[in-house]
């Protein structure tokens, strides 16, 4: 058995997609610890603090109230009641609780943030956060309650609240009271020191932990569309010369000459697609005449000629959002900072999440772009006037004096669905991150909304994974009615997990639990490690073409 992940949380090195790997696996299967140059530094952030402290210097948030509060100083000896009233009085958010593996996120990017050194808590605090992730004790936070600025004030202070004992908790898989969960794990109760609270409290975490997943999830998709347009050119005995090296490196945006090449290597070996040479040898000539109506089309409909460009950008908005991602769960978002090399304390704004906020509303429209694709070429595949000889409907071929002719009606219906999911995935992608509040006493009079952004990424990604469930099914069904065995080696291994979970359509039935588990294969990674990717291959950003070039 191989050794469970190490990560070492130096708030400088961790990446988003190993945030998304670690949080969907349970705390005990990740280790998860600080770095020594780390503590050594956290160390001297809380003896820096100390020092100001002693000197009766103003701290905002340590010696003075919160947020317009902030011109009210008490005295040092105040300073513990106020951390614990600070996470108290935040503990209002509403709606669903969000899920373990956001929570885990939110865990480890806080740890992470803390552990830059510059935030005046003790490591004692951030280990203690780190034996509560390893033992599955996840704090439970209501979806709702964040603008995004200030950063995650009322999400954060649930995970705060658990670290000293307050409320409920997830205590592997359990809600349980968190002192009681704390007790059973050997894990000390914090009592907050001076600057904790808010040093828990105040920053981009809960938004980033869902970014972090979404983009995950957004980059399986990308996947998944390029799966499906290989097999739909295979359904549609489509021209792949649209994917031609040569036509992509004369418009050489990066995401598109890497789904054109994706596309290319999941076809490879297959004898149902055709090209633009196969049309011309198999083409009727002019021999003289002005005009002729050519018995084939000698190029597709722009859902498949032009897949590779919609695909790419949603593959190079992800490249830019791994990127600021990455910034962002490596920086220090609380307030205020404390600079021990010059010995300054430094009151700014890093906790606003406009940078998720931005991302998250570009990520959520490119991946709605991707159920427009995907319900454009279902609309091909299922209708018989373009679906170069497949049955309407795909529906099972019988013969006319078949008793049962004329009764069954295949994928009418999971196109309506298609198109009704479609529709609502493009409806989510307003941007969320124009809607700024102005809130607490006009203090945050400008905030980020980047909470609510990557929550709608998230749901998007839902969406159109149920689109792209439907679109598999319905492919599944026109290649095995092409001849499966012609397909490529790629579709044929994806077609075989896909028949595991949902028979060929012979006759009208129910469907919606077949798209239940198809959406579960994409959830899941399963139809990709199907197709020869493997997570580890995924996690490092390796494509399937890259295998096949070792």
């Amino acid at each position: 058995m191989s050794a469970a992940p190490h990560l070492e949380l130096d708030g400088t090195g961790l990446s988003p997609r190993a945030v998304a790997a670690a949080a969907r696996r349970p705390g005990r299967d990740t280790r998860v610890t600080l770095t020594p140059a780390a503590v050594k530094q956290m160390h001297a952030s809380v003896e820096l603090k100390e020092t100001l402290l002693a000197q009766e210097v103003p701290i905002y948030a340590v010696t003075t109230g919160f947020g317009d509060s902030c011109v009210r100083q008490i005295s040092p000896d105040k300073a513990h009641e106020l951390q614990r009233n600070l996470v108290l009085y935040h503990l209002n958010g509403v709606g669903p609780k969000a899920v373990p593996e956001v929570a885990r996120a939110t865990m480890l990017i806080r740890a992470n943030s803390l552990a830059k050194g510059v935030s005046a808590i003790r490591p004692q605090a951030v280990t203690t956060l780190l034996h509560c992730l390893s033992r599955d004790i996840l704090p439970l936070i209501p979806e709702r309650g964040s603008v995004g600025a200030s950063g995650d004030l009322v999400p954060l202070c649930y995970l705060a609240a658990e670290l000293i004992g307050e409320g409920q908790v997830l205590h592997r898989g359990t809600v349980r009271p968190a002192l009681a969960a704390l007790h059973d794990e050997g894990i000390e109760p914090l009592r907050l020191a001076p600057k904790e609270g808010i040093a828990l409290i105040n920053g981009t975490s809960f938004a980033a932990g869902y970014a972090v997943l979404a983009a995950a999830d957004a980059r399986e998709l990308v996947f998944v569309a390029e799966l499906a347009t290989a097999m739909t050119l295979e359904a549609l005995h489509g021209n792949a010369s649209a994917l031609h090296p040569f036509v992509h490196e004369n418009k050489p945006h990066q995401g598109q000459v890497q789904s054109a090449r994706a596309v290319r290597a999941l076809l490879a070996g297959s004898r149902l697609a055709t090209s633009f040479d196969d049309i011309l040898v198999r083409r009727e000539r002019l021999a003289g005449r002005d005009y002729l109506q050519l018995n084939e089309r000698i190029q597709d409909k722009y859902s498949v000629r032009c897949a590779p460009q919609i695909i790419g950008i949603a593959r190079d908005t992800l490249d830019w959002t791994e990127q600021w991602l990455g910034t962002e769960i490596n920086s220090a978002t609380d307030n205020p900072l404390f600079d021990v090399d010059e010995s300054g304390l430094h009151l700014g704004g890093n906790f606003y999440a406009g940078h998720v906020g931005q991302s998250m509303d570009s990520l959520k429209t490119a991946v709605a772009g991707l159920a427009n694709l995907l319900d454009r070429q279902l609309a091909l595949v299922v209708d018989e006037k373009f679906n170069e000889g497949l049955p309407p409907n795909l529906i099972a071929a019988r013969s006319p004096d078949d008793p049962e002719a004329g009764l069954h009606h295949g994928f009418k219906g999971m196109q309506i669905a298609a198109s009704a999911v479609t529709a609502e995935a493009l409806k989510q992608t307003g941007p969320v991150s124009v809607f700024s509040r102005s809130t607490e006493a006009h203090n945050q009079d400008i905030v980020s909304m980047g909470t609510i952004s990557a929550r709608d990424a998230r749901t998007v990604n839902g969406l159109v994974r149920e689109v792209a469930a439907i679109h598999l099914l319905a492919l599944a069904q026109a290649v095995e009615l092409r001849g499966a065995e012609k397909a490529s080696p790629v579709v044929r291994a994806v077609h075989a997990l896909i028949r595991e979970h949902s028979d060929f359509v012979t006759r009208d039935r129910r469907l919606d639990q077949d798209i239940e588990a198809v959406t579960a294969l994409i959830e899941t990674g399963a139809l990709r490690r199907a197709a020869g990717l493997g997570d580890e291959d995924f996690t490092e950003g390796r494509e399937l073409a890259d295998q096949h070039q070792k």
